[in-house]
């Protein structure tokens, strides 16, 4: 016997959905789950090769706001898939978030990114950028509130906060570690 879902009841519809799911398990057990629905995402991590840098973000995240007191996080560009493929609402969200025009992405994954409550599968991707790549300042989408602060750090830095586990933010370390495993070299001083 496989596990079924039997009913879905969403008690909040907004930018997320909120549901109780009825699932009936592998074994015949009856149980409730939630499920927070609101779809797909990208994220990826811009760098320079030539200079050694990797372009994030600082932004106000409230979940951790409200359980650590965190007033901004850093973590790579990211956002929801609108339109469109994985591919192309990666370089909306670089565009948007950090001003800059990428060309090659290259694909890390899709992952889960919280599987035990929520249906976002997050596309993740690396993406090498030039000097001439940047076309304008970055900060968010007009109308968004997202008050983006846009933050150029070196590759050793990054690699610093990998190791000393200060990057709380899941996608910006796998993304960290997937350069790092990459291209090594790019992370040296």
């Amino acid at each position: 016997m496989s596990a079924k879902i039997l009913d879905v009841h969403f008690v909040h519809e907004g930018w997320s959905r909120f549901g109780i799911a009825k699932v009936r398990l592998a074994d015949g057990a009856e149980v409730t789950r939630e499920i927070e629905d609101h779809g797909n995402s990208v994220g990826v991590l811009p760098y320079d090769p030539d200079r050694r840098v990797a372009v994030l973000v600082r932004e106000l995240r409230v979940p951790a706001l409200y359980t650590a007191g965190s007033q901004m996080q850093l973590e790579a560009p990211a956002g929801i898939v609108d339109d469109g493929t994985p591919e192309e609402n990666a370089r909306r969200e670089v565009l948007e978030e950090v001003g800059l025009r990428l060309h090659e992405l290259e694909p890390v994954g899709t992952t889960y990114s919280c599987a035990g409550i929520s249906t976002e599968r997050i596309h993740l991707f690396l993406a090498a950028y030039g000097n001439g790549d940047r076309v304008g300042r970055g900060g968010g989408a007009p109308g968004e509130h997202e008050n983006i602060k846009v933050v150029e750090m070196s590759l050793h830095e990054l690699g610093g906060l990998v190791d000393r586990g200060e990057l709380t933010d899941l996608k910006t370390l796998a993304l960290a570690l997937a350069l790092r495993s990459r291209h090594p070299d790019l992370f040296r001083p």
